[in-house]
């Protein structure tokens, strides 16, 4: 080991403080306390006794100011040969101060000569000779007294190697042990001796050999041990004498101990024992409040079970879960090993399991008695504060099926409403034997549509509270949610400012605090638990919890019985807040539910009121098809169903504005009725129709007053249905034109008829928008049945079967010809009306009117083509014969100008006078051209000869007559154009 002699020069030392290494200059000998003259270098010897303990252990008298080998790391064979360095250091200090203390080259004095071997040149000429002669006469002469203890020296050692080989080679081995049985057999052959107990001289004489060679050997051993004390008793009668100097410093050191601990017990007796008794108590009292605190919460915990059993009597599921939470956390944390409690946790899972059937069951039961309440009361909830407790305690249980439990309930409460309603109805209704017509289906189609039509509003007033009642229940469960997503971000917000609060604490706290040995707590501790609170906690010394560790505060609110009745646990945080009903409530901090997973359930619960919409519109739907399975529906008049699709509507529209989202159950099933109204209506009006067509005679019929009124109601192009008015004491007389925009119709009464279909169809589509289409549709074809059946009738003379008449006169073919025109008159009313009320993308369906318009324009046409053919044959007839003779005017043009004023008296009050006009503008054409023919075939010019004028005659009558027709006064005939021009 390596050592250090006090009287060195004080060389650079490492010196330990508080195990932080720092290097110190060495003491000098004056200013190092009790020191004495260091011993001769003598041969080390173990102390024994009670100087033990002072070679084991420094000296707190002569080593408290300096190094010893205690405060050294490593000897210095370890420092010299450390295995990690790739070479052998080539200085010890660098294994203290690191491999990059190197020697350096240092720099020569100023102030000191350089010294060269040129300096010693005149010294080794002088002794150059004196120590070559003194070399030669060493080697001649050795000095006696050496040589004469050489020679002595090497023929002892020669004789005591030959003495020692003697000696066998067993006895000096490392592990010679006589215990051993084959090294004793071979030191002691026990088989020269006898074995039969007999005492032989042979045995004798073999033990005494054997005696004789072991004292050999060892006055062989003895007389070499000998020899080398003697070679060493100059060194060991030098320790005896040193004796007494050894024992002098001892007592003078033993003086010095016994002065300076008397000293060190005065200074610990005045200046110290007071200090440490008080840090003592101080951690005596700490842990005697530890203790307390801990006996106390074991006290609380114990009385855990009749507190949850106390919560779950008022329904306090929340509060119970809690308390079973922190319980659960405390046995975990703070009483984990407690033996009296080893059961606890498994007893307070089981009831945690428990707690959640009951919350099931208690939530079935509050949904089933909610829903099925009279619907007659109020939307209100109903305990509200309890459905908000169990829905607290659903989401901290993560029970979320409890939706598939209310959804359940609600379907059946949905049946229940519409039987009871069907009940009730029919228990009023004695025309219905109960007992004769046991099924309920069948007495639903038993009653009057007024009877069932009441019946359903009464259905669609329950449904319409029965949702209000399931969104002010889903608006508390949402609002719950929505408090607890609330709560989670706000706690995290405050997580996050924690955070970055105690990191910025740490930054400032001195993590290097002095640590106390005593139990193990830090100094800070010692003084003062509350002064340091969160840099304790936050410091990189992480104290595992123990049951000698400090208890959280908090926990000792749960030690009174009372504050444990409450909702809230010792540990928890909470946070009052206000439902939307008024219930204060208790929100634990962790609801172990995620952002994401209440966003779910909020969204559920608003899936949950759509499904609740869809539900009662589909117990309406099995109850209109219930209906309608006979063919009732489509049996009801006009204004019967449109009250019922009104109803429908209405409600549909009542339960969007609740839920939020329009359901389409109903109101397709009420498009499939409207579709079977819509056929039945069509074909009612077009059978209608085609009877009115078929029994029509095409006479101008008179206009009834209702008509009239009819028509004036549509005004500014919005078609709309007069109410009926109450029947006057005096009736007004019918006229004989139909007034519509000022103009004058003259209408047969079919078309009286067709107006007002139309105008059913119209008013069908505002009461029924779901089946604008098809009444367009189905419109379009009436229309045209209308213009082709007239067509066939008046033009193709189909009228003279069916109807029986004679003939088709032209009044015939005028009367229809402005029957039709007042039908194109109202088309684009029609087709204005019908395109308010379609979609865009409908728009091409209208179209059809266009073609409707086009084909009714060329029927009218075609009538008045057929009116100018009539009298082109009659001309044609009568001017072939005309001759051009006396007497002026002519028989032929006075046939013709007959002809002409009957035709102008059967349409001039029929057609208006602009179209009387144009039609007498078309036959005058044809009869100048048929006059012309005959005059080229005469040969008659207008050469101013007598035939000439007897032409302009027969003309003059001809315009006269015309012309004095009423309407067509200063028509102009252009008759000059008869005459060919000459070339």
């Amino acid at each position: 080991m390596y050592s250090m002699d006090s009287n060195h020069s004080s060389p650079l030392v490492p010196h330990s403080n508080n195990s932080k290494a720092f290097y110190k200059k060495g003491l000098e000998p004056a200013q190092q306390v009790g020191l004495v003259r260091s011993l001769p270098d003598v041969c080390p010897k173990e102390p024994t006794g009670d100087a033990h303990s002072l070679c084991d252990e420094p000296s707190v008298v002569a080593d408290q100011h300096k190094w010893t080998i205690y405060h050294s790391k490593v000897n210095l064979p370890a420092a010299l040969n450390d295995p990690r360095l790739a070479k052998r250091e080539s200085d010890f200090f660098t294994k203290t101060w690191g491999q990059d203390f190197v020697e350096t080259e240092v720099l020569p004095s100023p102030y000191l000569p350089a010294i060269t071997k040129e300096n010693f040149s005149l010294y080794r000429e002088q002794t150059t000779l004196r120590e070559k002669s003194h070399e030669k006469w060493k080697t001649i002469c050795p000095p006696k007294g050496d040589f004469d203890r050489t020679a002595l020296t090497q023929s002892l050692v020669n004789k005591s190697r030959g003495d020692l080989e003697q000696v066998p080679k067993i006895f000096m081995k490392p592990d010679f042990a006589l215990e051993d049985s084959l090294t004793f057999n071979a030191v002691l052959p026990w088989s020269h001796f006898s074995t039969t107990g007999g005492k032989g001289t042979r045995d004798t004489a073999s033990s005494k050999l054997l005696q004789e060679k072991l004292s050999h050997y060892l006055d062989i051993i003895e007389v070499n041990i000998a020899h080398q004390i003697s070679l060493r008793s100059e060194a060991f009668f030098h320790a005896m004498t040193s004796q007494h100097e050894l024992q002098d410093y001892l007592r003078k050191t033993s003086q010095a101990v016994k002065m300076l601990r008397d000293k060190i017990s005065q200074i610990d007796r005045v200046m110290c024992e007071g200090s440490l008794r008080i840090l003592r108590q101080a951690l005596t009292r700490n842990n005697c409040i530890k203790v307390y605190n801990k006996l106390k919460l074991m006290a609380t915990v114990h009385q855990t079970q009749p507190t949850v059993q106390l919560l779950l009597s008022t329904s306090e599921y929340v509060g119970a879960l809690d308390l079973i939470a922190t319980t659960q956390e405390v046995l975990q944390q703070e009483l984990q090993g407690i033996h009296s409690f080893r059961h606890l946790g498994s007893q307070l899972c089981e009831l945690e399991k428990l707690i959640d059937k009951m919350i099931i069951a208690d939530f079935t039961s509050y949904a089933c008695n909610e829903l099925n309440r009279p619907l007659e009361e109020d939307c209100h909830v109903m305990e509200e504060e309890r459905l908000v407790s169990l829905v607290f305690g659903l989401l901290k249980q993560r029970k979320l099926n409890f939706f598939e439990i209310y959804a359940n309930e609600m379907m059946m409460t949905a049946k229940n409403v519409i039987k009871q309603c069907v009940v009730n109805t029919l228990s009023q209704n004695d025309d219905i034997d109960s007992e004769i017509v046991t099924k309920l289906a069948d007495q639903i189609r038993m009653l009057t549509f007024s009877q069932w039509f009441d019946l359903l509003k009464n259905i669609f007033l329950k449904f319409t509270v029965f949702l209000q009642r399931v969104k002010a229940t889903l608006n508390v469960i949402r609002c719950v949610v929505l408090m607890v997503l609330d709560k989670n971000q706000r706690i995290r917000e405050q997580e996050v400012m924690e955070a970055q609060k105690n990191l910025a604490r740490e930054r400032n706290i001195d993590h290097e605090l002095a640590y106390l040995t005593h139990e193990g707590l830090f100094i800070s501790d010692a003084f003062s638990e509350g002064e340091l609170p969160h840099a304790a906690s936050n410091t990189n010394f992480h104290r595992n919890p123990s049951p000698s560790g400090i208890e959280p505060s908090g926990i000792d609110s749960a030690s009174d019985p009372e504050c444990t009745t409450d909702s809230s646990s010792s540990k928890e945080h909470t946070l009052p807040s206000v439902t939307p009903g008024g219930v204060e409530i208790i929100m634990n901090e962790d609801m172990k539910l995620t952002d994401l997973e209440l966003g779910k359930v909020a969204n559920n619960i608003q899936e949950l009121l759509y499904n609740a919409s869809d539900v009662c519109h589909d117990r309406c739907v099995k109850f209109l098809l219930s209906r309608s399975r006979d063919g009732s529906l489509e049996k009801l008049s006009s204004s019967e169903f449109v009250s019922l699709s009104r109803s429908v509507e209405a409600f549909v529209m009542d339960t969007e504005k609740i839920c939020g989202r329009r359901s389409m159950s109903l109101r397709g099933a009420l498009q499939s009725q409207a579709n079977r109204f819509v056929n039945r209506f069509h074909e009612e009006r077009k059978t209608k129709l085609s009877l009115l067509l078929d029994n029509e005679r095409w006479k101008q019929a008179d206009v009834p007053a209702e008509f009239q009124d009819l028509v004036d109601s549509i005004t500014d192009g919005k078609i709309i249905l007069p109410e009926k008015k109450p029947a006057c004491t005096e009736e007004r007389k019918p006229t004989d034109f139909l007034t519509v925009d000022g103009q004058k119709y003259a209408v047969v009464g079919t078309v009286l008829i067709l107006i007002r279909i139309i105008l059913e169809y119209c008013s069908c589509v505002d009461d029924i928008p779901s089946v604008t289409t098809d009444m367009l549709t189905r419109l379009t074809e009436l229309l045209k049945y209308f213009n082709s059946r007239s067509c066939q009738l008046v033009l193709g003379a189909g009228a003279l079967q069916v109807v029986g008449l004679k003939t088709i006169t032209t009044k015939n073919l005028a009367l229809s010809s402005r029957c039709l025109q007042l039908i194109v008159h109202y088309i684009p009313m029609i087709r204005a009306h019908f395109e308010a009320r379609m979609q865009p993308k409908q728009y091409i369906m209208l179209r059809q009117f266009d073609h409707i318009t086009k084909d009714y324009n060329d029927h009218i046409a075609e009538i008045s083509a057929k009116l100018v053919s009539i009298m082109d044959g009659l001309f044609d007839k009568l001017l072939s014969k005309y001759e051009v003779k006396a007497p002026v005017p002519s028989v032929c043009f006075r046939n013709i100008c007959k002809q002409m004023a009957k035709m102008h008296e059967a349409i001039h009050e029929i057609l208006p006078e602009e179209q009387t006009q144009a039609l007498f503008l078309r036959i005058n054409t044809s009869c100048r051209l048929h006059l012309k023919s005959q005059l080229c075939h005469l040969n008659v010019t207008n050469d101013g000869g007598p035939q000439h004028g007897l032409v302009a005659s027969d003309i003059a009558f001809y315009t006269e007559n015309v012309q004095a027709l009423k309407g067509l006064k200063g028509l102009d005939l252009s008759m000059g154009e008869i005459w060919e021009q000459k070339r």
